[in-house]
């Protein structure tokens, strides 16, 4: 995998990114009434464009790319799965926690993944073999999740901008824990870094939100699983993905019996 050319692509689509987030731009709504701007179509053209001309065998799915219906795609050993801009709602708020998402899935899984942060100017990158490390003007740092100590409270992040539904009810479970706020894929990066334990969603995303998350956080020795206990999957006839658990340790999540607890709760 040709890291360096992944992230040359993130920095340009982060480029032409920042060139619509610094000036004045408009805001419609696609059909799921989410919003949409000129950044996510740059960052999707460059992205798609280049993608498409390095690895001409490899089928692009990008959140801002034409649909592609389950019976063309359902056979595809491996694809990448791109979200040009995550964050969109902080990118209108204009609070800089949104991101490039790339990631490689192979069958159902997500294989390799970078996340870029335009404003900051970092990356983080994964490999299921190379493992996972932040890139920043001051070099690479190999990544690592921390482990969860019993004797502190678990840190657990939340999207800053999309509640989830039945999140304070789950919370219940953990009676010892801190919230931390995140825009965007940062979330996932946050539980690479060591800089979260837990990071539970209930509420709606898509298969392109999560990927590279997901790359980078089991490269980092972390795990993403349904409520179920299974690790989550890729390239489903519904893109739209159901609840997921992101933690720092599968061991914690098995011996705290969190998720059967989780189970019992209504409609989670």
């Amino acid at each position: 995998m040709d890291f360096d050319f992944l992230i040359k692509i993130a920095k340009e689509a982060g480029r032409a990114i920042l060139e619509v987030y610094g000036a004045d731009f408009e805001v419609t709504r696609k059909q799921d009434h989410s919003p949409l701007t000129l950044a996510d179509l740059r960052s999707h053209a460059i992205i798609d464009g280049a993608l498409r001309e390095r690895y001409p065998d490899i089928p692009v799915l990008s959140e801002e790319g034409r649909e592609i219906p389950f019976e063309a795609r359902k056979n595809w050993d491996r694809f990448w799965l791109v979200d040009p801009l995550d964050g969109t709602k902080e990118f209108i708020k204009r609070n800089g926690e949104f991101t490039v998402n790339i990631a490689l899935v192979e069958g159902c899984t997500p294989v390799a993944g970078i996340i870029y942060i335009p404003v900051s100017d970092r990356a983080f990158v994964a490999g299921a073999s190379e493992g996972c490390w932040e890139i920043t003007s001051g070099g690479r740092k190999r990544l690592t999740v921390s482990p969860i100590s019993p004797d502190e409270p678990v840190r657990v992040v939340r999207s800053r901008s999309h509640p989830t539904p039945g999140l304070e009810q789950f919370l219940s479970l953990i009676p010892s824990h801190r919230i931390i706020n995140r825009g965007s894929a940062l979330k996932f990066c946050s539980v690479a870094a060591g800089e979260a334990d837990f990071y539970p969603r209930f509420g709606p995303t898509w298969e392109w939100d999560t990927a590279a998350g997901q790359a980078i956080v089991t490269a980092a020795g972390g795990v993403m699983v349904d409520l179920s206990g299974k690790l989550f999957v890729y390239n489903k006839q519904n893109l739209l993905n159901g609840s997921f658990i992101v933690c720092s340790s599968r061991e914690w999540l098995k011996n705290t019996g969190i998720l059967e607890a989780a189970s019992k709760l209504p409609r989670l």
